[in-house]
């Protein structure tokens, strides 16, 4: 399983992001050339190495050109962006879709602080430093770099913000910054603050994190293939530098979750209607079980096989769906085969099959929805395709 893991020891800004995981493309072109088609001018992109505490990391500067007279930042430079204006810039590029969407969901994260932070409407938000041309270069260009790397999974450290006060746009604030406690109180980022006098994680260094990771946790076992070294602007006792390991994780034992509960009040119709929620859900796997409860009611014990980020999403949909009150779970261990889709000729017809290892040796299991259409089509038994 390719992963992507932030180690965010040192904080996490956007520039951070961007120099790390463009060390691990290996092409700082490739972020330059991508973000021409956002159709922006006025700034320009500056990636040097710098040294952090005898560490060298990437830094990449978005550097504001002011004077040129007509220049699209001219014109809105003393203007603030609002949401929709964010959203119409990246809407109207020419970045793959899958960028676009990640790119706006990060932005939404900001908006989303900013409203708590201000008490204002999402629409009424303006972003002030994140509405700034570098912030929408940082973001997209983060949007743009995860999806070249594609990663299977990200995850992070616990994230450590510093202490103090900072100056900012609107004056002097206490570190975390109101927008960035906002972010992480609004997500299921893990952080905790350490003893740097000022701020070592940015709002959209923030968005960026909670946006990405799905767990916040030790580095797990992997076997590295590249590192990324992401410098930031400060110079610090500790190095300011953001550390993204690139790996695979050989998940032989994964740790899942089951949950069940007993049901003796509730209709089939509900019943298999809450199973297609489940599933559609995340749920890996669930079934119900005819079992007895008390006062001889013929019930069901529901059983739901899940990950454990999705835990609090599939028992609320429980909660919500059938009359039971309480649900139990359990964690387990199961190991998954490596398996891909393959297609296999037929004399009747092209088959769908999962290709299974286990060992050196190979398992073909043929998909029964495709061994259906076959035999109807050829007008067999099923056993035939078989």
């Amino acid at each position: 399983m390719k992963t992507l893991y932030f180690d965010c020891s040192s904080g996490i800004s956007g520039n951070m992001t961007l120099g790390a995981l463009t060390e691990i493309i290996g092409d700082e072109n490739y972020l330059i050339e991508e973000l021409k088609k956002l159709h922006i001018d006025g700034y320009k992109i500056d990636i040097s190495k710098k040294v952090k505490n005898g560490i060298t990391g990437t830094y990449v500067d978005v550097i504001l050109e002011h004077q040129h007279e007509h220049s699209h930042i001219h014109e809105h430079h003393h203007e603030h962006r609002n949401l929709h204006d964010v959203c119409e810039i990246i809407d109207n590029s020419d970045i793959d879709e899958e960028s676009k969407e990640l790119a706006k969901r990060i932005f939404m994260r900001v908006a989303r602080a900013e409203s708590k932070v201000h008490n204002k409407p999402l629409d009424e938000v303006h972003f002030h430093e994140v509405g700034a041309i570098d912030s929408i270069v940082d973001i997209v260009g983060t949007a743009i770099l995860i999806n070249k790397i594609h990663p299977d999974k990200i995850i992070s450290s616990i994230v450590n913000d510093g202490h103090g006060f900072i100056e900012c746009a609107h004056g002097t604030m206490a570190v975390p910054v109101p927008a960035t406690s906002e972010i992480f109180a609004n997500s299921n980022v893990k952080f905790r603050q350490i003893d740097i006098d000022t701020e070592l994680v940015t709002p959209t260094g923030a968005a960026i994190i909670a946006e990405l990771s799905s767990e916040f946790t030790t580095l797990p076992a992997m076997k590295i293939q590249k590192i990324g070294w992401g410098a930031g602007t400060k110079d610090l006792k500790i190095p300011n530098i953001l550390k993204v390991y690139y790996g695979d994780i050989q998940e032989e034992n994964q740790k899942i979750v089951v949950m069940e509960t007993n049901i003796d009040d509730c209709s089939g119709e509900i019943l298999g209607y809450t199973e297609e929620m489940l599933f559609k859900n995340g749920a890996l796997d669930v079934f119900y079980t005819p079992i007895f409860m008390k006062k001889n009611r013929p019930a069901y014990c529901l059983t739901v096989v899940c990950k454990e980020p999705d835990i609090q999403k599939l028992q609320n949909i429980i909660f919500k769906e059938t009359t039971t009150i309480g649900i139990r779970y359990r964690y387990e261990y199961r190991t998954e085969l490596e398996r891909e889709q393959i297609l296999i000729d037929t004399k009747y017809g092209t088959l769908k099959a999962k290709k299974v290892v286990n060992n050196g040796e190979t398992y073909i299991y043929p998909e029964y929805e495709s061994v259906k259409e076959l035999a109807q089509k050829n007008n067999v038994p099923l056993k035939e395709i078989y």
